[in-house]
C-alpha cells in the first residue's frame, strides 16, 4: 500500500465515536484476532468500530514468541488440522507485510542416534502438510553441518541435527498494520477507551457502553453485532452478558503462560533458530534470533488468575536457563538477561479437562454465540487470525446477526506499509531500525529528528510518527509496542524514556487556546520505569 499514511488524533477519533450511529459490527478487544475481524469486516462493507481497553497488542498479541509457524509441537500432539491451516496462513502473513514477516530457517541439534531420524521424518510430514506453501525444503545434517548453521550449539556429544523451515514476525508491528489497514478502510478504532457494558434490547444484545480513559467521557455503540475479542479475558464479557439474563455462563479459558527471556545473540549466533523439540519434562525450546538479540522460551505454566501484567515464574525462569545450557556452548545466566516477558495463552478449556496440563491442550480456536447473541472466539494462534477472523464473521451470519456480504477479501492482502512486490527486505532477525516501516520508512524521515538517535533503532522522528500515525499515548506504546525496546533491553528503553516522554509531550500534550477544564496529558512516564525495572529484573 502506498496511501499517506492516515492521521490518528485522538480528538477526531472520540469525535467519531460520538456520532449517533448503528454499527453493523462492534469488537471488542484490539488484539490480532478482534483486528483481524475488524479488517475483514470492513472489506466486506460493514460499518465497524473497534475499542481497546489499553494499547493495541498489550497482551497476549506483543508477547508471542515471535514465530509464524505451523507449530511443530502440535504436530507431534497429533493435531493436523490445526498445523495444516496454520501452514497455509503462514503464507498469507508473510505475503501480507514482508518488512514484519519473513522466513526463518530452523536447526533441530540431536545429542542421541535416534533423533535425526526420527525428527527429520515428523519434519517431511510438516512439509508435506504445507504443500505449495512450503518455505523450504527438510535436511538432515551431520554434526560438522549442525555446528556451521548454529556455532553457538553444544558441540560435546553432537551427533547431527535437522534443518527445516518456518517464520518469525514483529508481532506487536503487525497487529498495529492490520488495525491501521482496517482504519484505512473507514473501521473506527480506539484504544485506551474499555468496554464497560453491554446492551440489552429485547434479551438481545444490542450494542456496548464504553468510557474513554483519559478523560471518563463515555459513549455509547449501537451494534446489530458485538463480537467479544478480549482473548484471555473473554469471559468477563460473557459472564455479563449472562448475568444480565439470568443465565449461567461457566469459564471458556484455562490461561496458561509463557515465559520468554532475553540475551545478547553472541549466545547463538547466525540466521538460524535452535528448536529443542523435547527437553527435560517434555516441553519445547526455542533460541531464536529476533532484532538483533536472541529469545530464549517458552514455558507452559497453568495459572488461574489472568493479570495484565503477569510475573514469570522462579521456577520457570531456572527452567529455560537449565535447559538453554544443555544445548548452547556457553550457558546463559541471570546476569545475562537483557528482558524478560510473559504472555497468556487463551487455552479453551475442555467440558472434561480432568486436570489436562495446559501444554496438552488444543490451540484450536473456538466461537461461541451467546442466547442473546454476543458472539465470543478465543483460543488459536497468532498464525491463524485471519481464518480465525472468517470464522467469526461466517458465523456472526450463520447466527442472522449479520447480513450475508460475500467473501473474505484478506487473503493476498498487502497490508499498510507493504513494500512492493518483489522489494528486499532486511530480515526481522537483524537489529531494528527504518527498515521495519517498509513503504513508510520515507514519510518517518521527514519528519523532525529523522537523525535523532534515542536508543539502538529509534529515532526521535519515529516517536513523533507513532504519536501522529500509529495510535501511540504513553512511552510504554512506544518502547513497548512501536518499537520494541522494552522487550530487547529494558535498561536501554529505561534510559530513553525521559527523552520519548518529552517528545509525546510536544506532539499530545494541551495546545495553543485549550481551557484549562481538559485534562492535562500525561505519557506515563513513571508507569514506564516501574515498568522497565519488572522487565529487567535478573532476581524476583
Amino acid at each position: 500500500m502506498t496511501a499517506a499514511p492516515l492521521p490518528t488524533h485522538r480528538e477526531d477519533l472520540l469525535a467519531r465515536l460520538a456520532e449517533p450511529k448503528k454499527y453493523d459490527l462492534v469488537v471488542v478487544g484490539g488484539g490480532a484476532t478482534g483486528l483481524g475481524v475488524a479488517l475483514d469486516a470492513v472489506l466486506r462493507g460493514y460499518s465497524v468500530a473497534l475499542v481497546e481497553a489499553h494499547d493495541f497488542a498489550k497482551g497476549t498479541s506483543s508477547r508471542a514468541t515471535k514465530l509464524v509457524h505451523g507449530g511443530v509441537r502440535y504436530l507431534a500432539q497429533g493435531d493436523i488440522h490445526l498445523v495444516r491451516e496454520a501452514l497455509h496462513e503462514r503464507v498469507n502473513i508473510l505475503h501480507s507485510a514482508p518488512h514484519l514477516a519473513q522466513p526463518l530457517p530452523f536447526v533441530m541439534p540431536s545429542y542421541k542416534l535416534w533423533e535425526t531420524p526420527f525428527y527429520g521424518i515428523g519434519l517431511k510430514v510438516y512439509d508435506a502438510l504445507a504443500g505449495k506453501a512450503g518455505l523450504g525444503r527438510t535436511q538432515w545434517l551431520t554434526a560438522g553441518q549442525t555446528l556451521r548453521l548454529l556455532p553457538g550449539a553444544q558441540p560435546r556429544g553432537l551427533k547431527g541435527g535437522v534443518k527445516y523451515w518456518d517464520g518469525q514476525f514483529d508481532d506487536a508491528r503487525l497487529a498495529l498494520a492490520i488495525g491501521r489497514t482496517a482504519a484505512l478502510h473507514g473501521a473506527l478504532l480506539v484504544n485506551y477507551c474499555p468496554a464497560v457494558g453491554l446492551l440489552h434490547e429485547g434479551g438481545r444484545v444490542a450494542g456496548i457502553t464504553c468510557r474513554d480513559a483519559e478523560t471518563s467521557r463515555e459513549f455509547t455503540l449501537n451494534a446489530r453485532c458485538v463480537v467479544n475479542a478480549t482473548g484471555v479475558w473473554v469471559d468477563a464479557l460473557r459472564q455479563e452478558d449472562a448475568r444480565a439474563l439470568g443465565r449461567p455462563a461457566s469459564a471458556i479459558v484455562a490461561p496458561s503462560q509463557g515465559v520468554h527471556l532475553v540475551v545478547d545473540q553472541t549466545f547463538s549466533p547466525g540466521a538460524h533458530a535452535l528448536l529443542v523439540p523435547s527437553t527435560a519434562d517434555g516441553r519445547v525450546l526455542f533460541a531464536v534470533p529476533w532484532l538483533g538479540k536472541l529469545i530464549l522460551g517458552t514455558t507452559d505454566t497453568p495459572r488461574e488468575d489472568v493479570p495484565l501484567e503477569p510475573l514469570p515464574f522462579e521456577q520457570e525462569i531456572d527452567f529455560i536457563l537449565r535447559e538453554a545450557g544443555h544445548y548452547l556452548r556457553r550457558a546463559p545466566t541471570r546476569a545475562d538477561i537483557l528482558s524478560r516477558w510473559v504472555g497468556l495463552r487463551p487455552l479453551v478449556r475442555p467440558a472434561n479437562e480432568g486436570g489436562a496440563p495446559t501444554r496438552a491442550l488444543s490451540r484450536e480456536h473456538t466461537v461461541l454465540v451467546s442466547g442473546a447473541g454476543l458472539v465470543t472466539v478465543t483460543g488459536g494462534k497468532w498464525t491463524t487470525y485471519r481464518a480465525m477472523a472468517e470464522d467469526v464473521l461466517a458465523q456472526c451470519v450463520a447466527n442472522s446477526l449479520l447480513p450475508g456480504r460475500g467473501k473474505a477479501g484478506t487473503a493476498g492482502l498487502r497490508l499498510v506499509g507493504a513494500p512492493a512486490v518483489g522489494a528486499g527486505a532486511i530480515s526481522v532477525s537483524a537489529e531494528p531500525g527504518l527498515h521495519l516501516y517498509g513503504s513508510e520508512a520515507g514519510d518517518v524521515s521527514m519528519l523532525p529528528g529523522s537523525n535523532t538517535v534515542l536508543a539502538p533503532g529509534l529515532s526521535e522522528a519515529m516517536v513523533r510518527f507513532a504519536a501522529r500515525y500509529e495510535y501511540a499515548r504513553s512511552v510504554e506504546d512506544v518502547l513497548a509496542r512501536r518499537s520494541r525496546q522494552l522487550f530487547l533491553n529494558a535498561t536501554e528503553a529505561a534510559s530513553a524514556a525521559p527523552a520519548v516522554a518529552q517528545i509525546l509531550s510536544e506532539e499530545l500534550g494541551p495546545k495553543a487556546g485549550t481551557t484549562s477544564a481538559q485534562p492535562s496529558y500525561s505519557p506515563g512516564l513513571a508507569e514506564f520505569q516501574a515498568l522497565a525495572a519488572q522487565y529487567g529484573a535478573r532476581q524476583n
